[in-house]
Parts: structure tokens; C-alpha cells; sequence
């Protein structure tokens, strides 16, 4: 009871924790850095302006740069869904003399691609000119985008730009202006305007933009490519061919949605998008498109950006709708149509001028390829605007331009994003407490039960697993610890909604039945070892079962790893993370086993091994399996039923018992067993448990022997008067 009354008052501080006042990336990793290797001639680091997040870089007492990290400016979110941190040097002539790459949790960049390619191509961004960046509008350098970390690369390179140009106009750097409290735009978007009529209207008025390259002008971009092989592989097809005919229309413009899209269309539009987002249309034909094959669930477009002054916008899918058709009239046939949102935390301002950048790719090897980059430019006609007078805006200093209002907004869409998901799990959830709770009537048929088990374990693991990525982990714990020493924060583990619902489906079931719940049920990389070792028992491959002696040495190895995981993390919650990948989760589930050859090789012996000794990773190695083992005895309920014969002198569970979580004495190990609810199977079989089969017995006897009646004589009462 002492367990379970602390265990409440810990779940109700979490619950009252609100965000702790979070520091900034650069106090985190401003200590750790070396001013020296930063900025050649660098002596040490001042203190942190108080308006600005930005620290001096000093020699001999003089400030000769000021550095800060990019994600205390812009959002640099990954493919991986979490933030790129960069420190930038910048000197007082608005040039970047000093990058390193300090942080990241790119997934992409472990596929084959070794970690000193992208240091030091962070690193090659010295000397970029942010007052040339500031007049082209941050397309004044070439970007050398790394082929397979396309998306990694082009965050990389647009947080850069973006916040060194915000750095330095905050600073006054090389004559760039400060930047002045946001008054407001001067023209706005005038709801009354009048819509087009005809496709032929739209193009000539400029309510559509156009970008139409042939093969003969990509072809010469490419010959003055630095790399000769762009050259040498260029597009065979006849000069005049239609590379790309693409269509841009900010459908966001209420006039320009309904002829575009379409009232039903267009009021869908306007449901899907939140206060001060925008949408624009993206239209295209030809040989290349804009999305491009490599899109995947949960990624970025990388082949198209928007780009306004020194906002950026890379479009992932949670932003991204198909436009099933064209409403206005002389619409051209396109083979590819698109919605695309844009955030109002972005600050994209619909009014003023932007250019969507096409990324043209070409293959010059078996896995490399070189990029191009077109501009399709954008600017609404003056009849879609009105003149506005500037609303009174309080100033504030870069600094208090924290990022929270964005990151709140953002996961409230990425949980609107994914209801399918939500929904999903909610149903998965929802029948497995049933069949908990009703194990009775559950497993009374033994084939039933048994198709419903793998089938559940199939959903769990294309539905969960690969489709879903909800694959808990040790580093999730990991870091839930570590947030609670550095500053809790509900925000970070809510922007992936079906692991948050995960953790507390899996906090719930370990009071209720321990931690069966989720490793027997709902793990993808269980469900992906139990399927497995199904169709190697079909396939006759003989199954081992260790003796129990060695069983019983081996299972204590999970607890070792997780506790060496735990204590490394007190130290180096990064280092812990390297060494979480004893857990092939991240290859098998996450990435589909598209990674480096050591990584693979690694979960497919662990998948062989299960193939004879059913989930032998589960049982023996798993770090996470022994952190949810540990608080496994505080379970309020023993759900499993046994009988006083079970153990002595029965041993059918006890052989029978998938991970040999029962004992010889008739005991079940909750911190082994996974709730596969086969022994409960066997508890009401009438061909396997003997008590069953005796009690069937029993049964049948009496009702076959003749039933002899007896007549009672009821005594005359006596009179005692």
C-alpha cells in the first residue's frame, strides 16, 4: 500500500508540473563548447546578452563575434520529427565565421552516412555572407545537399540563414537593420474580392503563377554543375519535352478558393485551417514531380520549400491534403494536386511577395545525386487586398519570441492530424482491456482464441509498428527522467500523440495486470518475434526450450542493461541513447530494416534466434521489458487462475508457458510473464489440464450411473402434553 499511495502522489505531481522556466540551447550548450575551435583566435565566451540569446566571443577582452544556437531563433525541425541544434559564429560584419553541429536525432543520417559528412559540411558554411543572403533572400550560397539526408541537410542549411540574418539585424551587424516591433502588414486580404471566372483570367491576372521548364532547360542548368557527371547524365528526351508545367494559387484567398477548389472543396479548406493559417494550391505535369517518390508518412516534402524574406516553410504531411479536382473552367489536365498548409506560426504574411523553390534532382550514381533549384515566384494582384490601418503591437525583444505559443500550437495539429491513428489505438486499447477483463469467456475456445491473438499481434505490428512508428523504448524513460532534472515540460512528449497515449495505457495496465499489457500485446517488435517464430513452427524448425537452470541466469541480463542504460543517462542522457541501440527497435520498426548493414544484421540475428527460442529478446536482453518488470509486483489484481494441483504435481503451464514464465512449483513470474493468457487457455481445456479432464470425468460418471430413489418415512410427531 506504501508503494501504491507513493506511486499516486507521483502521477498527481506530473499531472500538476507545469512547464519549469526552460533554458535556452545555447546556456545548454554553451559550457561544452570551445571558443577557440569555434572562431579561430577565440579566447572564451562572454556572458549571454540579456535580450538576445547570443554570447560574446572575445580575444584579449574584445568581442570579435557573437554565437548562438539556431533553435533559439527558428524552428529547426527534422525528419525525425525533433529539433537540429547548430552553433553559429557571426562576426561584426555579418559573415558566419564558425558552425558546428551540437545536437540532433536524425534517424536519416545513420543510413549509411557516416557522422564526420555531416559535421563537416555544417562546418563548410563558414564565410557564408548573411548581407548577401539578406538581399537574395538566402538564396545568395549553393546548398551541397548530402544524397539520403536530403531533409536533414536543406533544415540545416535554411536555420542557419534564417537566424543569422535574424541575429544580425537584432545586433546591427554589417549596417543591417535592427528589427522594429511588428506593427502589422500595411494591405490585407480582402474577403469581398471578386473571383476569377476562367482558368485563362486566373493566369493572365496573376491570381495563378506558373513555373514551365522543358528538358533542354534543365539540361543546361545542370552543365554548369561543379559536378561533371550532371552533365554526362543528362535527360535523353527531346529538347521541347515538358519537364514540369506547375500551378500556384494561394487558395487561403477566399475568392481564390471557391474558383479554384470549389464551395464543398473550399469549405473543407476553411475547416481544416486554423485562425492565421494560410493554404496554398500546388498544380503540376510532366516528367518530374514535386513530391517525388522518397515522401513517406511522418516526413517532409523535400523537393519544394516556401520561402518569404527570411521565413521558411518546409511542408510535412500532418499540412499536407490531395486536391481531388479543378473547379474553375479550362482547368488543363495535371497528373498531380496538392494542398498545402501554412502555419500562422510560421509568420508568412499572405500579403506581401514569396517564391516556392523546386529542388530538381539528379542521379549521377548508383546513390548519388546532384540538385538544382528553380523559383517560381508568387505576389497577389493588388484586387485581392485592402489597405489596413497597423494595430498598436507592444515591443518585444527577440528573446521573449520563445517558441511555446508555436510548439503548443503545433501539437494541438499534430494530434487534429491524427485521429485515424488515435482512433486506432483507442479500438486496440479498447478490446484488449475487454478480453483482460472478460479472460473468461475470452479464451473458452481455444481456436478462436488463438487466431484472434495473432490477428491482434498483426495489427500491432503493421498498424502500430510500421505504419504508426509507436514503438515505446528505454530512451523514452530516459528522457522523461531527464526532464524532470532539467525542466518538465508536457509539450515535448505531446507532439507524439500515440506514444503519449501509449505511456499512460501502459502506466494504467501495470497497476491492473503489470507489464504483460504491453509486451505481450502491443510491443511491434514482440508481435514481429511471436509471427515469426508462428510461421517457423509451421515450417517444422525445431523449437529449443533452455534448460531451467540457464533460463533462470539469462533473464537477469535485461535488468543488468536497463540499469547500465539508467546509470549512463544520469551522466550523458546522448551517450545512453548510442547505447539504447541494443534495442533493434529503431531498425526494425521505425526504419523498416533500411539502414547501415550492422544495424540490420544486428535485428535480424535477434529475429533468428526467436525463430528457435520464442522471443528470446523479449526474455533476455530487452532494457525496456526489465524497466516495466520492476514496478510489475505493484499490480492491485492476480487476474491468472490456478489450481492447488498446478506445479505439484502438474507441470503442463509450466511446460507449455511460451517465455517459461511459470515456475516448477506452479508459480507465475509477473516480472516474466507477457499475458498471453495460454495458460488460462489450458486452465479450462478438456484435453490438456488434467484437474479438467478429471472434473469431465467425474461428470460423466455420475450422469452414467443409475439413480436410485430414496424414500423417506417421516416420523409421526410426538405429543408430549
Amino acid at each position: 500500500m506504501h508503494v501504491l499511495r507513493l506511486l499516486i502522489l507521483i502521477c498527481a505531481s506530473l499531472w500538476l508540473a507545469g512547464p519549469a522556466g526552460a533554458s535556452s540551447a545555447l546556456e545548454d550548450f554553451l559550457p561544452s563548447a570551445s571558443a577557440a575551435d569555434l572562431v579561430p583566435g577565440g579566447e572564451g565566451f562572454g556572458a549571454i546578452h540579456e535580450d538576445v540569446d547570443v554570447a560574446p566571443v572575445l580575444k584579449g577582452g574584445e568581442t570579435i563575434a557573437w554565437v548562438f544556437v539556431t533553435s533559439d531563433f527558428v524552428g529547426t525541425t527534422g525528419y525525425s520529427g525533433k529539433p537540429i541544434h547548430t552553433l553559429v559564429a557571426v562576426d561584426p560584419d555579418a559573415k558566419v565565421i564558425g558552425v558546428r553541429l551540437v545536437k540532433h536525432s536524425e534517424p536519416i543520417v545513420l543510413i549509411g552516412i557516416p557522422e564526420e559528412k555531416i559535421e563537416a559540411l555544417v562546418a563548410g558554411y563558414a564565410g557564408l555572407d548573411l548581407i548577401a543572403e539578406a538581399k537574395s533572400g538566402g538564396t545568395a550560397h549553393d546548398v551541397d545537399i548530402i544524397s539520403g539526408a536530403t531533409v536533414t541537410v536543406m533544415v540545416i542549411d535554411d536555420s542557419i540563414v534564417r537566424s543569422g540574418l535574424k541575429v544580425a539585424r537584432a545586433l546591427g551587424l554589417g549596417g543591417l537593420a535592427p528589427e522594429a516591433a511588428d506593427a502589422g502588414p500595411d494591405l490585407a486580404i480582402d474577403p469581398d474580392a471578386a473571383a476569377p471566372l476562367h482558368w485563362a483570367e486566373a493566369e493572365g491576372d496573376g491570381t495563378l503563377r506558373r513555373l514551365s521548364l522543358d528538358v533542354a532547360q534543365v539540361n543546361a542548368a545542370f552543365a554548369d554543375h561543379a559536378d561533371p557527371r550532371a552533365q554526362a547524365r543528362a535527360l535523353t528526351e527531346t529538347p521541347e519535352t515538358n519537364f514540369i508545367d506547375m500551378q500556384v494559387g494561394l487558395v487561403s484567398v477566399p475568392a481564390i478558393g471557391s474558383a479554384v477548389l470549389g464551395a464543398a472543396a473550399n469549405a473543407n479548406l476553411r475547416d481544416w485551417l486554423s485562425e492565421g493559417d494560410s493554404a496554398i494550391a500546388v498544380m503540376a505535369r510532366g516528367l518530374y514531380s514535386f513530391k517525388g517518390s522518397g515522401y513517406v508518412r511522418g516526413g517532409i516534402f523535400d523537393r519544394i520549400v516556401l520561402i518569404q524574406d527570411d521565413v521558411s516553410v518546409r511542408f510535412r504531411d500532418r499540412d499536407h491534403r490531395r486536391l481531388n479536382g479543378i473547379a474553375l473552367e479550362g482547368a488543363p489536365q495535371f497528373t498531380e494536386m496538392d494542398l498545402f498548409r501554412i502555419p500562422a506560426s510560421s509568420g508568412f504574411d499572405p500579403a506581401k511577395p514569396f517564391r516556392i523553390q523546386l529542388l530538381v534532382q539528379r542521379e549521377v550514381g548508383p546513390i548519388e545525386k546532384v540538385f538544382h533549384t528553380f523559383d517560381l515566384g508568387y505576389q497577389l494582384p493588388p484586387k485581392y487586398l485592402r489597405a489596413v490601418t497597423p494595430p498598436a503591437v507592444e515591443v518585444v525583444s527577440i528573446a521573449d519570441r520563445e517558441e511555446s505559443t508555436a510548439q503548443s500550437d503545433l501539437w494541438r495539429r499534430i494530434w487534429e492530424g491524427s485521429q485515424l491513428e488515435i482512433a486506432g489505438l483507442g479500438a486496440m486499447l479498447a478490446v484488449l482491456t475487454g478480453v483482460f477483463f472478460f479472460q473468461n469467456f475470452a479464451v473458452r475456445n481455444a481456436k478462436v482464441y488463438r487466431i484472434f491473438r495473432l490477428s491482434f499481434l498483426t495489427v500491432t505490428l503493421v498498424f502500430l509498428g510500421w505504419y504508426a512508428n509507436a514503438q515505446l523504448s528505454v530512451v523514452n524513460l530516459m528522457a522523461l527522467f531527464n526532464s524532470f532534472v532539467s525542466g518538465f515540460s508536457w509539450q515535448a512528449f505531446l507532439l507524439d500523440p500515440l506514444t503519449f497515449i501509449l505511456w499512460f495505457a501502459v502506466a494504467a495496465a501495470l497497476l491492473f495486470w503489470g507489464r504483460g499489457a504491453y509486451c505481450g500485446w502491443l510491443c511491434p517488435f514482440g508481435a514481429l518475434q511471436e509471427l515469426t517464430n508462428q510461421i517457423a513452427r509451421k515450417l517444422r524448425i525445431p523449437q529449443w526450450t533452455l534448460p531451467w537452470g540457464l533460463h533462470e541466469r539469462l533473464w537477469p541480463v535485461k535488468y543488468i542493461i536497463f540499469l547500465g542504460l539508467f546509470g549512463v543517462s544520469l551522466m550523458s542522457v546522448e551517450q545512453a541513447e548510442r547505447l539504447a541501440e541494443i534495442e533493434p527497435f529503431k531498425t526494425a520498426i521505425i526504419l523498416n530494416f533500411v539502414r547501415a548493414w550492422p544495424f540490420v544484421a544486428y535485428a535480424v540475428a535477434l529475429l533468428v534466434a526467436g525463430l528457435f527460442v520464442e522471443r528470446f529478446y523479449c526474455r533476455y536482453l530487452c532494457p525496456l521489458g526489465a524497466a516495466l518488470a520492476i514496478p510489475a509486483r505493484i499490480r492491485m489484481f492476480d487476474w491468472l487462475k490456478r489450481y492447488h494441483e498446478c506445479g505439484n504435481p502438474c507441470q503442463t503451464c509450466s511446460r507449455q508457458c511460451p517465455v517459461q514464465a511459470i515456475h516448477k512449483t506452479g508459480e507465475i513470474n509477473p516480472n516474466e510473464c507477457i499475458n498471453c493468457l495460454h495458460c488460462q487457455v489450458l486452465y479450462q481445456s478438456e484435453t490438456v489440464c488434467p484437474v479438467v479432464i478429471k472434473k469431465v470425468k467425474s461428470r460423466a460418471k455420475l450422469a452414467a450411473s443409475p439413480v436410485t430413489p430414496r424414500f423417506i418415512q417421516t416420523p409421526t410427531p410426538t405429543n408430549r402434553t
